[in-house]
């Protein structure tokens, strides 16, 4: 039998590449919509500073589970690099997805283990208990914010792959800094529009207490406006500044930190409106990302430099 010829055996590999090419070309386009939902679906991206800066996309879903991850680290009172380590480590564990499956008994969003003592799978199901417990186990690590941040997420995971967790610091880096409030203005997400449905304030409430913590708020009687009881009607008003710092004076950043969460849970809270600094996001023109409060066509509360006014669906 006849050998084929070499131009017959450099046209079979030149279609077995231009086919490997198209394959791993879809593989980037199903990434993508994995990720983002695809073009015109709901998203939340943050963004570095500058014009060029950075930017990193995800689902409503998983910005809220960020958010969630964030405060509970706030909450303990950790730095941004505990939160980084967190997020960079769920990235790689779940997507940011609270999922029920893993290997062996894994679940949730750090995809910890029933088995190996991390709670029981309806407890880690619960994003705010997981990411505690994940805080829990990181702070006993010695020295853990000068650790190289794949060590530092080893030592609490155990995982089989320790360097898969690099891939994702800067993404988890950029996500820190905004939803810690250090970068203001820089988290967003494009609303589905409303379901028609009233948002419910005191959800709003009891998640901002459930996450940051009681002190989030201000007590019933602690004031004598709206205030004093977190708001009034649709109305949210959280204190742009913690009672341990407001005496000081603040930079706002805790303001910040609150306003971006508003706005990555605003879809399973029914939030319509969030406004902070003078700046508004508005679930009816959330395509614009933060504006300036009395630009375009979008109402806003009355402005109050002190405070976050979340405002529900009505």
């Amino acid at each position: 039998m006849s050998q084929p010829s070499s131009t017959a055996r450099r046209g079979r590999l030149l279609r077995i590449g231009a086919a490997c090419a198209v394959l791993l070309a879809l593989a980037g386009y199903l990434a993508v919509h994995f990720t983002t939902g695809g073009p015109g679906a709901p998203r939340c991206v943050v963004r570095g500073p500058g014009e060029n800066g950075a930017a990193y996309a995800m689902q409503p879903e998983q910005a809220a589970n960020a958010a969630t991850i964030e405060a509970v680290g706030s909450s303990r009172g950790l730095p941004e690099r505990a939160i980084t380590i967190a997020l960079a480590t769920a990235m790689q564990e779940s997507g940011l997805r609270n999922i029920d499956y893993g290997d062996r008994d894994s679940v949730g969003l750090f995809q910890q283990r029933p088995s190996q003592g991390w709670g029981n799978a309806r407890q880690i199901k619960d994003p705010v208990y997981s990411a505690g417990k994940f805080y829990e186990h990181l702070v006993k690590v010695p020295g853990y914010s000068r650790l190289p941040l794949t060590v530092a997420a080893q030592k609490v995971q155990r995982s089989g792959f320790p360097q898969a967790y690099a891939k994702h610091e800067p993404d988890a880096s950029l996500l820190a800094s905004a939803l810690t409030g250090r970068t203001a203005g820089a988290f967003s997400c494009t609303s589905p529009g409303g379901d028609g449905k009233r948002g419910e304030p005191e959800r709003v409430r009891a998640e901002l207490i459930r996450e940051f913590g009681p002190d989030v708020l201000p007590r019933p009687g602690a004031g004598r406006d709206q205030r004093a009881t977190g708001g009034s009607g649709q109305v949210v008003t959280v204190p742009a500044e913690p009672p341990s710092t407001a005496a000081g004076g603040g930079s706002g950043r805790h303001g910040w930190e609150v306003a971006h969460w508003a706005v990555a849970h605003s879809s399973e809270l029914r939030i319509a409106q969030v406004s902070y600094a003078g700046q508004v996001w508005s679930a009816g023109d959330s395509g614009q990302g933060w504006r300036k409060a009395g630009e375009g066509s979008v109402p806003h509360p009355a402005a109050d430099s002190d405070a976050v006014i979340i405002t529900a669906a009505h």
